[in-house]
């Protein structure tokens, strides 16, 4: 099934344009400026229809080639206001900075707790006792700062989409980030220029062949 079927431009420019969006802090209007720049002429309204049509068509192959998480988790969660109402965005990372899991919760509690934890089959606080006694829950000061810190980015893209206006599709964007966010987490300070291009590389081909 061809699903670019009907669109007017090839696969490569709407998979590029929805690449540079969740890759970078960039909008919708900015791709459409870095598109035209290289001679393609596309609305940015366009770009956005691409993005919340191929964005998921994209992300579900790449969580089924994802190659696997770390055995210790890190988990926090943050205020979101979306349309005047307050909101609980619970995120998960190992300890190499992949992004487990995020998700949009109306409340802090434990039942909430516990549907967050049952899709990670980890625990905390109420879900901890209930679910899995035996994993280690480490709440001293500190443990938890990578978790914290890797709010960070989705914090910039939300300021730079001027918040979010819905639930669903701060969810959806949210998890299409993490997505695009763990295929290119490359541990560049870990490894030589050379190895971290051939990383890339891969990371390269494999956005591509899903976009196929």
């Amino acid at each position: 099934m061809n699903i670019y079927k009907r669109h007017r431009f090839p696969s490569e420019i709407i998979c590029y344009a929805v690449w540079l969006y969740y890759r970078f802090n960039l909008s919708h209007r900015d791709v459409e400026d870095l598109l035209a720049q290289r001679g393609i002429t596309v609305s940015y309204e366009s770009i956005r229809l691409w993005c919340n049509k191929f964005g998921p068509k994209y992300a579900r192959p790449l969580k089924r080639k994802h190659r696997g998480y770390g055995d210790t988790f890190f988990i926090d969660e943050v205020f979101v206001k979306i349309g005047g109402k307050q909101f609980y965005l619970w995120r998960t990372v190992d300890q190499d900075g992949e992004v487990v899991d995020v998700f949009l919760q109306t409340q802090r509690d434990g039942k909430t707790a516990r549907r967050f934890f049952k899709r990670l089959l980890r625990s905390y606080g109420v879900a901890h006792r209930e679910l899995m006694p035996e994993v280690i829950h480490d709440k001293s000061q500190y443990a938890n700062n990578r978790a914290a810190v890797s709010h960070q980015p989705t914090r910039l893209r939300e300021r730079g989409m001027r918040r979010f206006k819905s639930i669903s599709q701060a969810q959806r964007f949210l998890d299409l980030h993490a997505t695009v966010y763990n295929l290119f987490n490359l541990g560049r300070h870990l490894v030589s220029a050379e190895q971290y291009r051939c990383l890339r590389k891969d990371a390269f081909g494999l956005w591509i062949e899903t976009a196929a």
